[in-house]
């Protein structure tokens, strides 16, 4: 796929959204009675979605009764319009799970979830997406299937497997690169790299980038880094 092509396809553009949003609608059912509340979630590798629930909370009560739901993302509005906000909608089913690498990653994103990520009411829960609608803006509207929305699997267990040497290189040698992609001085770290993008931090503040199309290898995120990076001090590419 194109550079072009990613980035005018609504899977693509799904994705980006899916995995830039930090704050969503999640909408579960109690006994027939539909119920929506906040939550921040966190888009795993392979595009399902992670949450870190308190048992105490009404919604968490409803997944573990039924647990299909909903999440609505949104992006920000091309104009004083809202309806000009693109949007996804995925529904799926959620399960609680143990898993300390999953929490870890969830926590890349969330930093200042530290706080309570450890008290014995939270659990994390993922969704795992069974589709989704997207609208890109006004009158701008697509169904997605799962397929859409996942990533390649050859890709993601290649980046999955090359993200710690990633994540370790640019952060010891490419400091300088980190803060030029930002667009802001700072101890810039990256936080996690997927076939999507990645995610910079700079103490809680986590900012999302994508890459220009789908990478497969660490030498496509070397690629588009060196990119990013001449963008951000504008250089020529």
């Amino acid at each position: 796929m194109t550079s072009e092509a990613a980035n005018e396809s609504p899977a693509w553009q799904a994705r980006c959204l899916l995995r830039s949003a930090r704050a969503g609608c999640l909408a579960t059912s109690a006994k027939g009675q539909p119920f929506a509340s906040l939550v921040t979630p966190a888009c795993m590798p392979d595009g399902s979605l992670l949450l870190l629930l308190s048992g105490l909370a009404d919604h968490t009560r409803h997944l573990a009764a039924d647990p299909r739901c909903s999440v609505m993302l949104s992006g920000a509005a091309a104009s004083t319009n809202p309806q000009t906000t693109p949007r996804l909608t995925v529904t799926g089913v959620a399960a609680a799970v143990d898993d300390p690498a999953l929490k870890a990653r969830y926590l890349a994103v969330h930093p200042y979830a530290s706080l309570y990520a450890g008290f014995a009411d939270f659990a994390t829960w993922r969704i795992a997406l069974f589709g989704a609608v997207l609208v890109g803006g006004f009158a701008r509207a697509f169904r997605l299937k799962p397929a859409d929305l996942a990533p390649d699997a050859g890709a993601m267990a290649a980046l999955l497997a090359a993200e710690e040497g990633i994540i370790s290189h640019c952060n010891r040698d490419h400091a300088d690169a980190l803060a030029a992609i930002a667009g802001s001085a700072g101890d810039w770290r990256m936080a996690t790299a997927d076939v999507d993008g990645f995610d910079l931090a700079l103490e809680e503040k986590v900012v999302r980038f994508a890459w220009s199309e789908p990478v497969a290898t660490a030498a496509d995120v070397r690629r588009e880094l060196v990119r990013l990076a001449k963008a951000g001090r504008g250089e020529a590419p």
